[in-house]
C-alpha cells in the first residue's frame, strides 16, 4: 500500500470577504484628508524653515554688509536698531556692549539662541578687508524669532488652513455625491444578498422597486439579475419535479425487474447458465439502485430529500459487506469485516450506504484474489483490497474527472462514475475520503467522520 494518503478533491469554493462600496468610500475619504492634512502641515513647516533660514539670514547678511559701507562713509553711524531687529558693534575686540550669550560665536555665523526670554536669530559679521582695508570690529544682528513665527502665522499658517477648510469641505461634498451615487447598488447587492433560491422573492428585485435615485445603468442591472433569478426559480422547480418524478418512475421497473430475477433463481428447473444469468441480472439491479439513490442525492441542490437520523455505523456496515458478498461468487477472493470500534451518526443512513457500495463494488471488481477488507474503527471506515492498484497518476484523477477510468477497467465493467459519487457525496456531508493506492499491491480507501457519537 501507499504510505501518502491522497485526499480526494473537493468541489467546495470559499469567496473572500470583501468591504462594502460605503466603507471603501469611507476609508478613500478618510486617507485623502490624511494626506492632504500631511501635505498642508509639511507646506506650512517648510515655509516657516525657509522664512527662518533663507530669507531672514539673507536680509541679515545685506543689513551687515549696508552698516559696513555706511560705517566706512561715518564713522559715528548708530548700529540697526529697528522694530524687528537691533545690533550691537564690539570694536577692537571690545566686547563690553554685546550681551554675554552672544560673544562666543565666531565670524559669518548665524545661530538661533535665547536671549532674554525670547528666542531669536542673530547674524555675526565682520568687515570685507579687501573692500574696507580701515574698519575694524564685529557687528552682532539680532532678528526677533517671535516676528518669524507671526510672520509664519499670517502668511503661512492662516492662508493654507483657509486652503485645508476648503478642500475638506469639497472633499465631504464629494464623498456625499458618491455616496448617494453608488446607494442604488448597495441597496441592489443588499437585496441580492438576502435572496433566497428555496423561496424566491422576485418582486424585491424587480427594477419598479429601485430607488428614486437609480440610473439607467442600475436599472439595466437590476433587469439582469431579475431576469436571471426567475430562470433560477424555473431551474430549481424543474429539479425538483425531475427528482420527484425520477424516484417514482425509475423505482418501478427496478424493482419488477428485482422480483423477476428472484423468481427466476426460485426455479428448481432453470440451467446452470440460467442462474449465472439471473444471478448478473440481480447484481446489476443492486448497482443500479445505488446509482439511482446516488444519483437523486446529488441532483437536490441543498436539501438532499433524505431524513436525517440516529443510526448506528455497523448496521450499515454489515449490511454492505454481506451484500458485497454477491459481488465475488466465483473468485478466489475473501470479504470480511474487522471490527476495532463503533460509533453512531446523525445523518441519512441511505448516503453512508450509498458511499460504502460504491466503494466496495469498486475494490471487489478490481480485485481477482485475495481479499477485500472492511475495518470499522472509532472514527473511521476502511475498504482495503489486494486487487491490481493504481499508478500515482491514476489515483490524481479518479474521482476528480467524471466517466475517467484507468488502465485495468476496459475488461471490468462500470462506467468511471463510483468515485466521483463518493467524491461529490464527500463533499455534501464534510466525511473527508482518503485513498492510498500501489500498482499491483491494492487500494485502501478511508471515509473518516469528523463527529461521531457514542454508541
Amino acid at each position: 500500500m501507499a504510505a501518502e494518503p491522497a485526499h480526494l478533491p473537493s468541489t467546495r469554493s470559499t469567496q473572500p470577504a470583501q468591504g462594502g462600496l460605503r466603507g471603501r468610500l469611507w476609508v478613500a475619504f478618510v486617507l485623502q484628508i490624511a494626506a492632504i492634512s500631511v501635505a498642508t502641515l509639511l507646506s506650512v513647516y517648510g515655509a516657516w524653515v525657509v522664512l527662518r533660514d533663507v530669507l531672514i539670514q539673507n536680509a541679515l547678511v545685506q543689513e551687515a554688509g549696508h552698516y559696513w559701507e555706511r560705517l566706512e562713509r561715518d564713522p559715528g553711524a548708530e548700529v540697526p536698531d529697528t522694530f524687528n531687529m537691533h545690533g550691537y558693534l564690539a570694536r577692537d575686540g571690545d566686547v563690553s556692549t554685546v550681551p554675554e550669550a552672544l560673544r562666543g560665536f565666531a565670524p559669518q555665523s548665524y545661530h538661533s539662541v535665547s536671549l532674554r526670554g525670547s528666542s531669536a536669530l542673530v547674524y555675526v559679521s565682520e568687515p570685507d578687508a579687501k573692500r574696507h582695508p580701515d574698519l575694524r570690529g564685529r557687528l552682532y544682528l539680532v532678528f526677533e524669532q517671535e516676528q518669524v513665527d507671526r510672520l509664519a502665522l499670517w502668511f503661512g499658517f492662516v492662508p493654507l488652513t483657509m486652503v485645508l477648510v476648503v478642500i475638506y469641505i469639497t472633499t465631504w461634498l464629494t464623498y456625499r455625491v458618491s455616496r448617494r451615487a453608488v446607494s442604488p447598488v448597495i441597496w441592489l447587492a443588499g437585496q441580492v444578498r438576502a435572496f433566497d433560491p428555496k423561496k424566491p422573492d422576485l418582486a424585491s428585485l424587480e427594477p419598479a422597486s429601485l430607488p428614486r435615485d437609480a440610473d439607467e445603468d442600475i436599472q439595466v442591472l437590476a433587469s439582469a439579475i431579475h431576469g436571471f433569478a426567475s430562470r433560477l426559480e424555473e431551474f430549481i422547480e424543474r429539479e425538483r419535479n425531475f427528482t420527484r418524478d425520477a424516484s417514482h418512475e425509475l423505482r418501478s421497473p427496478i424493482t419488477v425487474i428485482k422480483v423477476a430475477a428472484d423468481v427466476l433463481l426460485e426455479e428448481e428447473q432453470i440451467s446452470q447458465f440460467g442462474q449465472r444469468s439471473a444471478q448478473r441480472i440481480r447484481r446489476a439491479i443492486r448497482d443500479m439502485e445505488a446509482l439511482i439513490e446516488a444519483f437523486l442525492i446529488l441532483a437536490r441542490e441543498a436539501d438532499v430529500g433524505l431524513p436525517e437520523e440516529d443510526f448506528v455505523v455497523s448496521e450499515i456496515v454489515d449490511e454492505e459487506v454481506d451484500r458485497a458478498q454477491d459481488l465475488v461468487r466465483g473468485k478466489p477472493v475473501e470479504v470480511r469485516l474487522v471490527r476495532e470500534a463503533d460509533f453512531a451518526l446523525h445523518a441519512p443512513p441511505k448516503v453512508l450506504s450509498v458511499m460504502l457500495s460504491n466503494l466496495l463494488r469498486n475494490a471487489c471488481a478490481y480485485t481477482n484474489e485475495g481479499s477485500v477488507t472492511v475495518t470499522l474503527g472509532r472514527h473511521f471506515v476502511r475498504v482495503e483490497d489486494t486487487g491490481v492498484g493504481m499508478s500515482e497518476d491514476v489515483l490524481d484523477k479518479v474521482g476528480r474527472q467524471p466517466f475517467f477510468r484507468g488502465d485495468q477497467a476496459a475488461t471490468r465493467g462500470g462506467h468511471g462514475v463510483g468515485l466521483t459519487i463518493v467524491r461529490r457525496l464527500s463533499d455534501r456531508f464534510g466525511w473527508p475520503v482518503e485513498m492510498t493506492s500501489k500498482l499491483g499491491v491494492g487500494t485502501r480507501a478511508t471515509i473518516r467522520f469528523p463527529n461521531p457519537q457514542e454508541v
